[in-house]
């Protein structure tokens, strides 16, 4: 029994132990992160172009030239004269054309044929895209632990926004309408930049790991924020108020500024019964409102870019550099589109200005929550 026994010292100094790799606590589950975030940057890319074609939809009056809402025969265009002109005779029969377009000819109506039918076709490819690569990921059992649900959560809303999108068209089908609702136009629109948000925010996280994030998050300016997260909120309320302009053409009316026909306040901006109608309806108010909430928002985000300042981190710093320089030349497209009647040429700017004043604010965010590690020397 003796020769049994073993000193404490040889247990420590003979025995190998395993020695986990630099690492390997979060190596498991990680799947393909850098694949899947190649994917969702053909999203984004695809999300992005669809919101300006959308608003070149809408710019050009093309969003009830199709008339019926068929999400698989609609993918095939019109391809003999026979069945334009049957298509053509579906729009003569609302009061768009009745009522605005009356005497359109055919060639004037196959260009917004082709908006309207080239808006829907790329929701379809988004789709599809979608659908591949989360099936792909889920059979090759490449999908990051955690990321099924939240990838599953855009396909689902992707799936939601198609049903709003005719949801708003129908509601130009009624009679006596002209256009689109400006509410559901809103709705339509929002729920666009929110997914389009998501995927901002999803490809941000996937660009680092799990145990990066929880590193770096300690390291997070808790202050700055919350600051942040109430732009992104002041942010999305005005995208949602622009998109009331747009759907009335409030844009194309009190091309002064910064007053409004001469005064600070529209000439009757309650003119509407019952009142609630005038916060959609009235082009002076609508208009008012998103001027106010831009001032707000601007306002807004100086005080969070001098508190961004004060940071000791330089990506924290430049990333609030860049929402300012974003916010800015987002202020001034919004002045040159109400001085020049909102023609396309300068609103589709001002709505891609939207789109990456949008983003730029996402990942300010981003940043202040999960700053890079940084040295004396620098980053």
């Amino acid at each position: 029994m003796a020769d049994k026994k073993r000193s404490i010292f040889e247990d420590v100094g003979d025995v190998q132990k395993q020695v986990a790799a630099p690492g390997g606590i979060d190596r498991g589950g990680q799947g393909a992160r850098g694949a899947v975030r190649v994917w969702l940057g053909i999203i984004f890319g695809l999300v992005g172009l669809m919101i300006i074609i959308g608003g070149m939809t809408r710019l050009t009056d093309s969003g009830l030239s199709i008339t019926e809402w068929a999400p698989l025969a609609g993918a095939k265009p019109p391809t003999s004269e026979a069945v334009w002109l049957e298509e053509f005779d579906k729009y003569k029969a609302i009061d768009e054309y009745q009522l605005q377009n009356k005497g359109m000819s055919l060639a004037e109506f196959k260009s917004i044929y082709w908006w309207e039918w080239g808006h829907r076709q790329l929701g379809r490819v988004i789709g599809l895209v979608w659908a591949l690569g989360f099936v792909g990921f889920l059979v090759a059992r490449k999908m990051p632990s955690g990321w099924t649900r939240r990838l599953l959560l855009l396909g689902a809303m992707g799936g939601l926004q198609g049903a709003i999108g005719w949801w708003m068209v129908s509601s130009g089908l009624k009679e006596g309408m002209t256009d689109v609702a400006s509410y559901r136009l809103a709705t339509h629109l929002g729920l666009a930049f929110v997914i389009f948000g998501f995927i901002t925010w999803f490809m941000m996280q996937l660009s680092r790991r799990d145990a990066d994030l929880l590193q770096d998050r300690r390291m997070g300016d808790a202050g700055l924020t919350r600051l942040a997260s109430w732009l992104v909120v002041l942010a999305f309320v005005q995208i949602l108020i622009g998109a009331l302009v747009a759907g009335i053409d409030a844009g194309r009316n009190y091309p002064d500024w910064p007053f409004m026909a001469g005064g600070f306040f529209p000439p009757d901006p309650f003119g509407l019964t019952p009142l609630w109608r005038n916060f959609f309806e009235d082009d002076g108010l609508v208009q008012f409102m998103h001027r106010m909430a831009g001032y707000v928002l601007f306002a807004f985000g100086v005080l969070v870019w001098a508190r961004a300042r004060k940071s000791g981190n330089d990506r924290t710093r430049f990333a609030f550099h860049s929402m300012l320089a974003a916010m800015v030349l987002q202020v001034v497209l919004g002045i040159a589109t109400v001085i020049y009647s909102a023609p396309w040429e300068i609103a589709i700017v001002h709505q891609l200005g939207a789109v990456v004043l949008w983003v730029v604010i996402l990942r300010a965010r981003f940043i202040a929550q999960y700053p890079h590690p940084q040295f004396i020397q620098g980053v």
